[in-house]
């Protein structure tokens, strides 16, 4: 039988320490694999993955959604957010800034070239393909689609999380499956030829 997950909360806010660790192992793939895609990096989304359950935990009183794997995913889209603006400010143009200042190189911040996760783990050149499409997306977009179609969150909550109109989100979500289209045109046909 599952233990709904304000059942899990109150056995926790009651002292119970261990009460919260079906609602982790419940919730830390679909929330890992958000914060993966939106940092683009193995080493922050650990961090993000680990701060956005600390404060979960801390704040976990304050819980009143129905939902606490959006309430998860509002605390991760804040800290990607807040962690994409400090290093924004990092961020030199020029080779050999990067130094013991804490000041980063351009060049640190881009993506390394060879075998990408998706083509390392699925075995696939389709994946890398939509991976690829998916980082061409302007990062509201992305996140739209990246909570909807790997979070399964409804389009009123990514509108609330991203404090905008749903009308303005549906209007990214076409935006950004219209791009994906377009870049991704000829894997469809090659798809749709294969199936005939």
């Amino acid at each position: 039988m599952d233990i709904s997950d304000i059942d899990c909360i109150k056995a926790y806010l009651g002292g119970d320490a261990d009460a919260l660790a079906p609602m982790v192992e419940k919730y830390k793939r679909p929330l890992y694999s958000f914060i993966l895609k939106m940092t683009e990096g193995r080493e922050d989304a650990d961090e993000i993955f680990q701060e956005t359950w600390f404060r979960a935990l801390k704040n976990v009183h304050k819980f009143k959604h129905k939902n606490f794997l959006n309430w998860l995913f509002r605390i991760a889209h804040n800290l990607v957010i807040d962690r994409a603006r400090r290093n924004r400010k990092n961020v030199s143009m020029q080779s050999g800034a990067g130094g013991d200042d804490g000041n980063s190189t351009l060049e640190d911040h881009l993506a390394a070239p060879g075998i990408t996760p998706a083509e390392e783990t699925g075995g696939t050149m389709l994946g890398s393909r939509i991976e690829q499409a998916v980082s061409t997306l302007s990062p509201e977009q992305k996140e739209v689609f990246m909570l909807r179609m790997y979070g399964n969150v409804s389009f009123k909550e990514i509108a609330r999380l991203q404090k905008c109109s749903i009308n303005t989100c549906l209007a990214r979500m076409q935006y950004a499956l219209g791009k994906l289209r377009s870049i991704l045109k000829d894997e469809y046909e090659e798809l749709q030829e294969a199936m005939s």
